[in-house]
């Protein structure tokens, strides 16, 4: 009903940058919070950054000052800017977001992932 493609992701050397999109699809009336997630490989799934429907954004302590999450709410996609790489930001990035439904029900929708890894 509702779908979440992510692209971006891929091999990148240390210091370099990537931009992840996701695209959100289906029967959606609006959109309220998005957000990007990361698994690290052995690690739980962790909040990379958050961006509400009115553009008020939060960020885990190990990324601020080198992510950018932002929104184009007219084609349902939120982007994530990530500079200023690490190997430590090697991980699978998952889209979220909590999707208005043309039904009037709030959904929680996941992404597949885009893989990132950062190597050189």
């Amino acid at each position: 009903q509702v779908q979440l493609v992510e692209s971006g992701g891929g091999l990148v050397q240390p210091g370099g940058s990537l931009r992840l999109s996701c695209a959100a699809s289906g029967s959606i009336f609006g959109i309220d919070t998005m957000a990007w997630y990361r698994q690290p490989p052995g690690w739980e799934r962790e909040l990379v950054a958050h961006i509400t429907s009115g553009d008020s954004t939060n960020y885990a302590d190990s990324v601020k000052g080198r992510f950018t999450i932002s929104r184009d709410n007219a084609k349902n996609t939120v982007y994530l800017q990530m500079n200023s790489l690490k190997p430590e930001d090697t991980a699978r990035y998952y889209c979220n977001a909590v999707v208005i439904t043309t039904a009037s029900r709030y959904l929680e929708v996941w992404g597949q992932g885009t893989l990132v890894t950062v190597s050189s």
